[in-house]
């Protein structure tokens, strides 16, 4: 187990990290998920050995590993700007951590051909980084961690320079090859979509702090609060103030709808309400849907979907829906939200609703 207690990290009198505690077990796909300065880098540098906590501590199966180096820790790391030798083959490139552990050429020959196989590079293996395309270049580098057999594998958005075909193909992949190992993977990534199909567990992080843990489609479905909503939307989660009054919600824009039976506990008031883009849609689903009548600002079509920028009120709201719509700016449309998919949060930001089944 990999642990980190009370965690924080200061530069220059400026918070990096600050209060950080997880527990991250062996066998593991752990996800740091969040946008650029969240402090993904940062927790991953002291994970690694590569930095020393301003204060806290770093535990690895019950062995204080605070402030021991890199060199003495049995870690892979893979960054989004790929590190490869020069002068090295691909196939030495892969080979050259068990090298340097005494494996033998039997043992080296079958890993190195095996994991090559499975990131599209057997047709490089005798070619130099520098005759290689950038996502040749990353897949080496991510063969290479593969390959080491360490205890703790950091990547630090791997994918990233990688075309989307075989992004896809990892994304799908890795896990199976992370659960096999025995080690444990932290990932990191800005992006939700990427998190939830990696699975495994995921972190939130926003200025420093983590601020959730748990299994992947947990957090996703179950936010603790709106900074960890709002981290784990995207496009951006649409937001609008709300007022509970008695067993009526009621929106800006004159719009009201029933308390569902989950919230009708909570007291009257003004909270913050809160859906996923994809939420929205042009037909009723469910009983309970209510109507809404916004305004088009923009429409952008993408081929299989079409994003749909709204104005309701004072809210500026994104619509995703399937197919193409070609909708004119200052159109005015009625849409429907059903309660089900719904967030609450009160003034502090804190979830109301965090026990509620809510529907992916």
């Amino acid at each position: 187990m990999l642990e980190l207690r009370n965690v924080s990290k200061v530069v220059g009198g400026k918070t990096h990290l600050s209060d950080i505690s997880l527990k991250l077990e062996h066998g593991t796909l752990n996800v740091l998920l969040g946008p650029t300065l969240s402090g993904k880098t940062s927790l991953m540098r002291i994970m690694a050995g590569l930095d020393v906590p301003t204060s806290g501590s770093l535990w690895f199966d019950g062995q204080d590993m605070t402030g021991v180096p890199v060199q003495k820790r049995s870690v892979a790391m893979v960054y989004q700007q790929f590190i490869n030798y020069p002068a090295f083959t691909v196939y030495e490139n892969i080979a050259s951590p068990m090298r340097v552990a005494g494996a033998d050429n039997a043992t080296i020959d079958r890993e190195v051909r095996k994991t090559a196989e499975l990131l599209k590079l057997t047709p490089y293996l005798d070619r130099t980084p520098l005759n290689l395309s950038g996502g040749q270049q990353q897949r080496t580098a991510l063969a290479r961690a593969i390959v080491k057999n360490a205890r703790l594998v950091l990547l630090d958005e791997p994918l990233a320079n990688l075309d989307y075909k075989l992004r896809e193909e990892l994304r799908a992949e890795l896990p199976r090859i992370f659960a096999k190992s025995g080690a444990i993977f932290v990932y990191a990534t800005t992006e939700p979509s990427e998190a939830l199909l990696l699975g495994g567990n995921t972190a939130t992080l926003s200025e420093g702090r983590v601020t959730q843990f748990g299994r992947t489609i947990d957090v996703f479905r179950y936010p603790a609060d709106l900074i960890t909503a709002q981290t784990f939307a995207d496009p951006p989660l649409n937001t609008i103030a709300v007022e509970k009054r008695g067993r009526q919600f009621h929106l800006e824009g004159d719009v009201t709808f029933a308390v569902p039976a989950d919230w009708q506990g909570i007291g009257d008031g003004a909270y913050v309400m809160g859906f996923q883009p994809h939420h929205l849609s042009f037909e009723r689903r469910g009983q309970d849907a209510f109507a809404i009548r916004a305004k088009v600002i923009v429409t952008e079509i993408t081929g299989s979907e079409s994003y749909i920028h709204l104005a309701f009120a004072n809210a500026r709201w994104a619509m995703l829906a399937s197919g193409i719509h070609e909708l004119s700016a200052g159109e005015i449309i009625d849409l429907f939200l059903d309660p089900r998919h719904l967030m609450i949060f009160d003034a502090s930001g804190r979830s109301v609703t965090r026990q509620q089944k809510l529907a992916a």
